[in-house]
């Protein structure tokens, strides 16, 4: 006993220097890092506050609503299906938010349409490179019908959207999944994601 006990401590030590070593236990699947991906966080007490104008809420709801106007015509047709196309569909929209910084604040004023936009159903692109007093982006969410008639909302940034956003440069993004509904992420001073991100509209 005396002999093995030496080896024991040893083993002991080594066991939690490697557990002190391992990785936050991080507060949700999502929030993990990847390789190809931005570090996420739950946002703090610091996070950026979004504030965007009451008439800019009510245009982007405008724009929800106009793309929106198919999702309950597809309902005995698969996913996949409505993927493709070839029946009138509701349609994704982008949009370049202009605006400004105030110290840790993003004001949203107003938004421009984004240049060469190609509108999916469950899929949009297009560029704000040259959008003047860029502060983010915004895209529509819309509905995809289910087959009991119900509506499926998406009502997050996908994992997708925010490793693009964590990606670039742009303070924040908003997603519009349904009538005075949003959701947000915004970037911290130190490049992270911060996700969901508090928005305000006045």
């Amino acid at each position: 006993m005396s002999v093995a006990a030496p080896h024991r401590r040893r083993a002991a030590a080594a066991l939690l220097a490697a557990i002190v070593s391992l990785p936050p236990t991080w507060a949700a699947a999502g929030d993990q890092p990847t390789e190809d991906g931005p570090t996420i966080e739950r946002p703090q007490a610091e996070a950026r506050p979004i504030v965007v104008a009451g008439a800019v809420r009510d245009s982007m709801n405008a724009i929800f609503a106009r793309g929106n106007e198919h999702w309950d015509e597809l309902g005995e047709v698969n996913t996949l299906t409505q993927m493709l196309g070839g029946q009138p569909t509701q349609l994704e929209y982008l949009g370049c938010l202009k605006g400004r910084v105030e110290r840790d604040t993003v004001f949203v004023t107003g938004w421009e349409p984004a240049r060469n936009m190609k509108r999916l159903q469950f899929a949009v692109t297009g560029s704000c490179e040259e959008a003047a007093s860029r502060v983010g982006t915004f895209h529509t969410h819309p509905y995809r019908a289910a087959f009991d008639g119900k509506a499926l909302k998406e009502r997050s940034l996908s994992r997708d959207d925010l490793t693009t956003f964590g990606t670039g440069f742009d303070p924040i993004v908003l997603a519009v999944w349904d009538i005075d509904s949003l959701d947000a992420a915004a970037r911290a001073r130190n490049g992270t994601v911060r996700h969901p991100a508090g928005v305000v509209v006045r």
